[in-house]
């Protein structure tokens, strides 16, 4: 579902680091990138610019599905 593993990996973070630059702690982070827990919805426009992506890709609807 919310791939944000996947962004963090690309940008070359760790849990931690990720955690740092969008002011949570870094068990949050792992209870999101494993489905247990999601990001609130005002978290999410933080989310997606440490991770240089839109929100839209954070829940897997990049680009190639708005061409449907």
């Amino acid at each position: 579902m919310i791939q944000i593993k996947e962004y963090r990996e690309r940008c070359g973070f760790t849990q931690q680091q990720l955690a740092e630059k969008i002011q949570e702690n870094r068990a949050t982070i792992a209870k999101w990138e494993i489905g247990s827990a999601f990001p609130r919805a005002e978290k999410l426009p933080t989310l997606a610019d440490a991770l240089h992506c839109s929100i839209d890709d954070l829940f897997g609807r990049g680009k190639e599905e708005h061409n449907v």
